[in-house]
């Protein structure tokens, strides 16, 4: 190892690491530049920072100039050409892993700031972050109320700065009408938060502190209106940006969101022929539905395409049938969390970690994306509250959108999204993933490996005999895979083919099944995002992989809670380093390869 490589790491040896003392040298040089790294990113965005757990700037809010972002890009510059002199391989295999993380991680950062420079044409990116200064610092006790109140007043003095730098950051004739659209409506969501979590609290500060609160919030109120008048008189109305980021842009972020060796067309074809075999799947179920109502029916041996469909929707029309009320959807995703808890401890398929977990409505300032999510507490403190949001239906919808809603998110769909979000899903996985002792590996999590584990538990659920094998259950399961699968295609279809709208819908509704209302909100969201959606169906494919070599490696020593609480233990990196860790194989360092064309 070269002289000067450790000397930049403020250390100084002249040896090659070759042996069992050379790496533990390698091993704390990288410590080293990983604990730098965590010490130094908090101050590029002190909102982020706050949600992960590191609370020493959480009285600022972010800042988003030009030159601001100048400064990150040097930092990110500066600390790839400190990482690129280390030679990974006289790593320890933790630490291989995090290198490739941390230049993964820069390296993606940096083609975001320089190259797809969303932060030019995404107001959504904006309204995120204040929405968040806010939400981030109320949700959760992990300090005193009043200090967090205090740190809420300095962030809420610092709105006027922050909406004028997003103003000055923003094209509007880059931004895409949607993404205009959706963050003229997010925006007076952060006012909601002030109602909702700040004003609530104000009763228990000395009375100058409740006047500087006050003070602070008319300060924001104010900034936030302007910002809305700005949003709907100058940035909708020359909103004229595509929002199909292309071939070159999607291939490039997919890349760096997948972290697979699974390429763009891979993961085309394998989506295509695996639309094949889950209506296969779901056919060979509904039948069984439809034979227990009419049993004399005889079906034909080579059944067309469009009478598989047709016995498919039969049975998912029974599973319609059994939905909750309108205003009754949280209740019954409470009920799913009670019920999966009580299987999951019943069959000892998981340790159930013992984190509180809260199932809310989604805040105002988060709606409009996604029909619920999981939100975790910072992997840098363990213990506190989870949040499992579900958007409400929203006032304006007609009684047929609204029963379209229900329909997709009947009382059996509600318990796979439960599963998704909650137990097994997300809450649990997090809750593992957070309790792992490095730090640095926290601060890159892979969506991948997060959402292929709420994905597989969705089935593993059902093959384990959730809901007493319910068939109904195990059609809307294989329907929710199906559209994982369609989400991967639709994400390409959208950013990189062109689709319209009406072949868009006609995929989710008529190949996927989808009700109106999940395929229009869905098409939105393929409009507003790029790549993630395809983390679904990829990370799935890979947790499924993983088990299936764990199997035949462990053979009779195979045992399932042994095996997810192990796929666990290491946080949430990408599933290939998953994959090495838990059957003891080679580290994949080498990066993947350029997408096929």
């Amino acid at each position: 190892m070269k002289a000067t490589v450790l000397a930049m790491l403020g250390l100084t040896f002249l040896v090659q690491a070759t042996s069992a003392d050379d790496i533990k040298t390698m091993d704390a040089a990288f410590e080293k530049l990983g604990e730098q790294y965590i010490e130094q990113f908090a101050e590029f965005s002190p909102v982020r920072a706050t949600d992960l757990g590191d609370h020493r700037f959480d009285d600022q809010l972010d800042e988003i100039s030009a030159e601001a972002r100048d400064r990150n890009a040097a930092w990110v510059r500066g600390l790839l050409t400190r990482v690129e002199s280390i030679q990974p391989s006289e790593l320890s295999r933790r630490h291989q892993v995090d290198y490739a993380l941390l230049k993964h991680s820069l390296d993606a950062q940096l083609w975001r700031l320089t190259e797809l420079r969303e932060w030019a044409w995404n107001p959504l990116i904006y309204t995120g972050i204040a929405g968040d200064s806010l939400y981030g610092l109320m949700a959760r006790d992990f300090e005193p109320e009043q200090q967090r109140l205090n740190n809420a007043v300095s962030r809420l003095q610092q709105f006027p700065r922050f909406l004028k730098q997003v103003r000055e950051a923003l094209e509007p004739g880059r931004v895409p009408a949607v993404h205009a659209e959706t963050a003229v409506a997010q925006n007076r969501g952060v006012l909601s938060i002030l109602d909702n979590m700040v004003r609530p609290r104000m009763s228990s500060l000395p009375e100058a502190d409740r006047k500087q609160l006050n003070d602070a919030i008319r300060v924001a109120e104010k900034a936030v209106g302007e910002h809305q008048e700005w949003l709907e008189s100058e940035l909708l109305p020359n909103a004229r940006g595509n929002f199909r980021i292309g071939r070159e842009q999607f291939d490039r972020k997919l890349s760096f969101t997948l972290h697979s060796p699974l390429t763009r067309q891979q993961i085309r074809d394998l989506g295509e022929r695996r639309v094949r075999e889950l209506h296969a799947q779901m056919y060979d179920i509904a039948k069984e539905i439809y034979r227990n109502q009419y049993p004399l029916t005889r079906f034909p041996d080579e059944p067309t395409d469009e009478y598989r469909r047709a016995i498919i929707r039969f049975g998912l029309e029974k599973a319609y049938a059994d939905r909750p009320a309108a205003d009754k959807v949280v209740e019954t995703a409470k009920q799913s969390a009670a019920s999966a808890t009580e299987f999951i401890r019943k069959k000892d398929l998981i340790t159930v970690m013992p984190d509180p977990l809260e199932i809310i409505i989604m805040p105002e300032f988060r709606q409009g994306v996604s029909l619920a999510y999981c939100d975790s507490p910072g992997p840098l403190e363990v213990g506190q509250k989870t949040f499992y949001a579900v958007s409400p239906i929203p006032a304006k919808w007609s009684e047929k959108q609204t029963e379209s809603f229900l329909r997709e998110y009947n009382t059996r769909s509600l318990d796979v999204l439960t599963i998704h979000e909650a137990l097994p899903g997300h809450f649990l996985q997090i809750a593992h993933a957070n309790r792992y002792s490095g730090k640095l590996r926290h601060l890159f999590q892979s969506g991948v490996f997060v959402e292929g584990w709420a994905v597989y538990t969705e089935w593993m659920m059902c093959e384990e005999g959730f809901r007493d094998d319910d068939p109904l259950l195990k059609l809307v399961t294989l329907k929710w895979y199906l559209r994982d699968v369609t989400n991967a295609l639709l994400d390409q279809a959208v950013h990189v083919d062109g689709v319209s709208r009406y072949d868009a819908m006609q995929m989710m509704v008529e190949d996927a099944f989808q009700e109106e209302r999940e395929a229009a909100g869905k098409w939105k969201r393929a409009q507003l995002t790029s790549a993630q959606l395809s983390t679904y169906f990829v990370g799935y494919l890979e947790q499924v992989e993983m088990r299936k070599a764990a199997e035949e490696a462990w053979g009779d020593r195979f045992d399932l809670k042994t095996y997810h609480d192990r796929v666990l233990s290491y946080g949430s990196p990408p599933p290939q380093f998953v994959r090495a860790l838990t059957l003891d194989r080679e580290i994949p360092l080498q990066e993947r390869a350029p997408f096929d064309e």
